[in-house]
């Protein structure tokens, strides 16, 4: 079976994650205002006439509410031949797994709305963008390394139609 890109690198991120993580059973869940800068990158695939995959990167933002929800912004630029596409939503953001202590592993469920802009190139130069809503929802697992260093990797699907998988790294904001 020939592995893509994308597989081969959210397999080394989990064996990266796999060996650098561990457990913390005494620490405290993150409080209010305390956050996150993420940075992703994976691959978008789009049902077309067909599986169309495309690449993309983005960053996000969260801010926790509650000691399990955070909320914030995200931003994904898509590249395609001939065109482009920019998500911008608002995601709330589920911790999930034990109430009382926080582990350096978290699953987490995700959901976010906001807009989907695509442009679109043709060969005599002219240009079309059109604009619509968008939202993704899904999940994936994030694991601390260290104090600050965050690894994770997630799938998503939304609306332009797509499946949407992806590796993240990140820094934890305050404590």
């Amino acid at each position: 079976m020939n592995k893509g890109p994308v597989a081969w690198a959210l397999t080394a991120l989990a064996l990266i994650v796999g060996t650098q993580a561990r457990a913390a059973s005494a620490q405290e869940r993150p409080s209010f205002g305390s956050g996150a800068a993420e940075f992703s990158a994976g691959t978008l695939i789009f049902a077309d006439d067909g599986a169309v995959s495309e690449g993309f990167g983005g960053g996000a933002g969260r801010f926790y509410v509650s000691p399990r929800i955070s909320v914030g912004p995200e931003i994904s630029y898509i590249s395609g031949e001939h065109h482009s596409h920019l998500m911008i939503t608002g995601n709330v953001t589920v911790d999930l797994g034990p109430s009382s202590t926080a582990s350096r592993v978290t699953p987490f469920v995700v959901v976010g709305a906001g807009l989907f802009r695509t442009s679109e190139a043709f060969p005599d130069n002219q240009t079309f963008s059109h604009n619509e809503g968008a939202f993704t929802a899904g999940g994936g697992v994030r694991a601390l390394v260290g104090d600050r260093l965050i690894l994770g990797a997630e799938a998503r699907a939304g609306w332009e139609t797509h499946v949407r998988v992806s590796g993240l790294v990140g820094v934890r904001l305050g404590r």
